[in-house]
């Protein structure tokens, strides 16, 4: 195995159990290792203390264990199955959800890898190349672990591995193969587009969001901007609401939000949904609207995007704030990493305060307990709402 020295005190964040080594700490390599290879990290003192991926680019190894052990099939087991209890013990495995995610990259202590469940379907998805190339023990690791409960594997990376590696990966199944595209999340039932949608399918991190909107829906008229395939407006229909117009601006998301509607409420009028830009149909919109919610992608990916990403933030805001009705409700939302939560808050207060509006907060919101934050890595934390009254 190839080793890596650090420079004398880069080794600090790592004695805080941070799980990222960044190429201004390394001092020199042994052997210039592959991209994708285990490699073990030692002390500028030559003393060990870390293990893992090592990868080209600024975060240099991503580090899997702490440990001086082997990283095998043993080793994912282990973890996959501290990560399978940690599920079943906040009560999302079973009943009437079949619906989680398994890993959750650091917040697991496997960064670089997201697992998430359908039903008896995985769909595993490598943000890292040393993932990738682990992707087969970790399937078998995977099974092994889940037993019965999993028939199938889907590997999901095109479009989440760095693109300068070259890997020239297809997505495709590692174990199995399933036509069943119907999951199963607190009761209702969507489809999984786990081929061509995006992150793995379906956005498992709103769970908890969409069912407290369910308890604001009674009633209501409701707008689900950025609806992808649907998941807050069978919510709110589930919780009453008097009718519901999701917008997308794909096509392919309409059809899949009217395919997720039509499975749990067939025939139901109240439902209505728009292929349109979402700046667009804020600005025309005719209906007066009481319930908003705004889940926009990802608006800045990166620090350097930091600055024009709050200014999407504040002008999406500021537009719904004018056209919500008076005694209104405003889900809104940031999942961009590189937007924190003060910075998110500063930028939905400064649109309320230009659309003249009184606003009260409600709930802040954040990615549920299946996506936890690894304590020594506070990066993790990347999902951040407000539930707003507007008076």
């Amino acid at each position: 195995m190839k080793s890596i020295f650090l420079k004398r005190g880069k080794d600090e964040s790592l004695r805080r159990f941070h799980p990222w080594i960044f190429s201004g700490a390394i001092h020199h390599v042994s052997e210039e290792p592959e991209e994708g290879e285990i490699v073990t990290v030692f002390t500028s003192e030559n003393e060990y203390i870390a293990t893992g991926h090592y990868q080209i680019g600024s975060i240099m190894v991503r580090v899997l264990s702490f440990d001086n052990e082997e990283i095998n099939q043993a080793f994912y087991e282990k973890r996959l199955a501290v990560a399978f209890d940690v599920r079943k013990s906040i009560g999302i495995v079973g009943g009437n959800n079949n619906t989680y995610r398994l890993v959750h990259g650091e917040g697991d202590n496997l960064p670089g890898l997201v697992i998430d469940i359908y039903g008896a379907i995985a769909v595993m998805q490598a943000h890292s190349v040393g993932m990738h190339t682990d992707r087969m023990i970790i399937a078998k690791a995977l099974k092994n672990v889940m037993g019965d409960n999993l028939i199938s594997i889907f590997y999901k990376s095109e479009t989440t591995l760095p693109y300068k590696a070259e890997l020239g990966q297809e997505n495709g199944f590692l174990l199995g193969g399933s036509t069943d595209d119907v999951a199963i999340e607190n009761g209702l039932k969507f489809h999984v587009d786990w081929l061509k949608g995006q992150k793995t399918g379906f956005f498992v991190d709103q769970r908890d969001n969409r069912s407290l909107l369910q308890h604001y829906s009674k009633g209501r008229k409701v707008l689900n901007m950025f609806c992808y395939t649907g998941g807050f407006s069978f919510y709110a229909m589930r919780g009453e609401a008097k009718l519901v117009h999701s917008v997308d601006s794909s096509q392919k998301a309409i059809d899949l939000t009217n395919a997720n509607v039509e499975l749990n409420f067939p025939g139901d009028k109240r439902h209505e949904a728009f292929a349109e830009d979402a700046f667009k149909f804020l600005e025309k919109m005719e209906t007066p609207y009481d319930l908003i919610i705004l889940d926009p992608p990802a608006f800045a990916k990166h620090k350097d995007a930091l600055r024009n990403a709050l200014k999407g933030y504040t002008r999406l805001n500021k537009k719904a704030f004018e056209k919500i009705q008076p005694g209104g409700i405003l889900f809104t939302f940031s999942c961009s990493q590189a937007v924190n939560k003060d910075q998110f808050r500063t930028a939905v207060f400064t649109a309320a305060a230009s659309a003249g509006r009184k606003v009260r907060i409600l709930h802040q919101l954040h990615q549920p307990a299946d996506h936890p934050i690894n304590i020594y890595h506070p990066e993790g934390e990347y999902l951040k709402g407000l539930v707003l009254y507007v008076e």
